[in-house]
């Protein structure tokens, strides 16, 4: 997996790759053409604008201060810091170990019950929406039997009888119409309760009077149950769609439940790491955190007046800070040693969307994908067809008000006023994604970028001194 750095060397190879010459950048930026720039990335050597690393170790202090330290220092540098990494490995020897591993299982096990619960919800979900697709075909036979044209009239008829055939009259067993048509030598029993619409035409038909005291009463139980059934089917309709509207929230809640349980026992596992310091017996834990803090330039501040529309984006002074602490767990407080990392960029806001945008891509954020796989994905493959259900009122409401405007207004109708189509709103949530960044012009290379890396670089400075003459450490990097 690659790293933060590596990342942004990606992103940004022009600036913030290392290289000998300019047949390897080149080669570089194939790589990035041809495998992407998370593949690409891996295989990176950064560099920053400025970079330096302090190593405290100490066997009598918590380690916790200087994360909180640097934090702090952060915040009064206004660099709104944000944590991008929070990864831990105990060795198997270690009381931290079997601790987290306790917890871990209890959440996995509250996971595991709701995720049960998930399950069967979505099952029903899914037998709703076939009802409901069967419901309303059934429905839609009944609409065109009152349909002006005629052919769609008889069709509807003809698609109803058979309905009735098989679902009602089947239940008289042997006095069926089929049964007495396959099993009694009724031969044109069928074809004479098909072509009849009413009593009187079953009586006019020219067929044995047997065949007619057969169908005539069938013809008057149709003609019953077509009025009955469809009055009962649009009443459960609209019950199904209740219950739909009713497992669908069940659903959402569930999966919301869920969430935090899976996203809290991913995070108390503990990775695999060959790391040289942690030994299987040992008591030792290896912690990896990473902050990233940003303060934009204000380009009214460094380019001329005239010049300062030219800006296409706004630049920014990123510090990257990686924690790694060695440490040995005791009573709830870690002590060892801690290795910081300070370095200093100069970003524009594309970069960092697209910086973004690739590390949600990694492993690090894997978790996240996962807990949305399980609880959300699940339910967005049926989410057109639960909308359709759901919002059908609506809908149809909608296209009476248009076709009642369209009428009482003529001449709007002929314009095409009333065939515009909505315009499709924006999903809430969605990320803007960035497929390239534009390269600098001439404004943001000669002025911003220069301004953004110089403040960069003299705060990635002044972070680790303080940080240094705080702690009486010697004032090298």
């Amino acid at each position: 997996m690659a790293k933060i750095d590596q990342i942004i060397a990606a992103i940004n190879p022009d600036k913030y790759l290392k290289v000998d010459n300019a047949k390897e950048l080149l080669e570089f930026k194939e790589l990035i053409k041809t495998e992407g720039i998370s593949k690409a990335a891996e295989k990176a050597k950064p560099k920053a604008e400025a970079e330096h690393k302090l190593v405290y170790e100490s066997y009598a202090e918590s380690l916790e201060p200087i994360y909180y330290f640097v934090l702090d220092l952060m915040n009064d540098f206004k660099l709104a810091p944000e944590k991008l990494i929070d990864n831990f490995t105990a060795t198997p020897g270690s009381t931290q170990f079997v601790e987290l591993a306790d917890r871990a299982s209890r959440m996995q096990q509250q996971a595991s019950s709701i995720l049960g619960n998930v399950n069967t919800v979505l099952r029903s979900v899914l037998n709703i929406v076939y009802d409901l697709k069967d419901f309303r075909l059934r429905l839609k036979s009944y609409e065109e039997l009152k349909s002006k044209d005629e052919s769609m009239r008889k069709a509807a008829r003809l698609s109803l009888k058979q309905i009735w055939m098989d679902k009602v009259d089947i239940n008289k067993g042997n006095s069926s119409i089929k049964a007495m048509t396959l099993q009694g030598g009724f031969v044109t029993l069928i074809d004479a309760f098909l072509a009849s619409e009413t009593v009187k035409e079953a009586a006019n038909l020219d067929l044995d009077d047997r065949i007619k005291r057969i169908v005539i009463p069938r013809i008057q139980e149709f003609n019953a149950w077509v009025e009955q059934s469809e009055s009962e089917l649009s009443k459960r309709y609209e019950l199904e769609k209740t219950y739909l509207r009713s497992q669908v929230n069940s659903l959402k809640l569930y999966s919301r439940w869920a969430k935090p349980y899976l996203l809290t026992a991913q995070q108390l596992e503990s990775g695999m790491s060959k790391n040289a310091a942690l030994v299987k017996t040992f008591n030792r834990t290896i912690l990896e955190l990473t902050l990233l803090g940003k303060a934009p330039v204000n380009a009214e501040e460094v380019l001329p007046k005239q010049l300062k529309n030219q800006a296409r984006r706004a630049y920014n002074s990123c510090i990257l800070i990686d924690f790694t602490f060695t440490a040995v767990p005791i009573q709830g407080k870690f002590i060892g040693k801690a290795e910081v990392t300070f370095k200093g960029y100069a970003l524009n806001d594309d970069e960092i969307k697209k910086f973004k945008q690739e590390f949600e891509k990694s492993d690090a954020t894997d978790v996240l994908r996962l807990i949305e796989g399980v609880t959300d994905e699940s339910l967005s493959q049926l989410q057109e067809e639960i909308n359709f259900f759901l919002e059908e009122k609506e809908m149809e409401k909608k296209a009476k008000e248009e076709k009642a405007s369209e009428e009482s207004n003529p001449i709007l109708a002929l314009l095409g006023f009333y065939n515009k189509s909505p315009e499709k709103k924006k999903e809430e949530g969605k990320k803007e994604e960035i497929s390239k960044v534009q390269p600098d012009n001439w404004f943001e290379k000669e002025h911003l970028r220069p301004a953004a890396a110089k403040f960069a670089t003299d705060v990635t400075f002044n972070l680790f001194d303080i940080y240094k003459k705080a702690h009486g450490m010697p004032s090298y990097s």
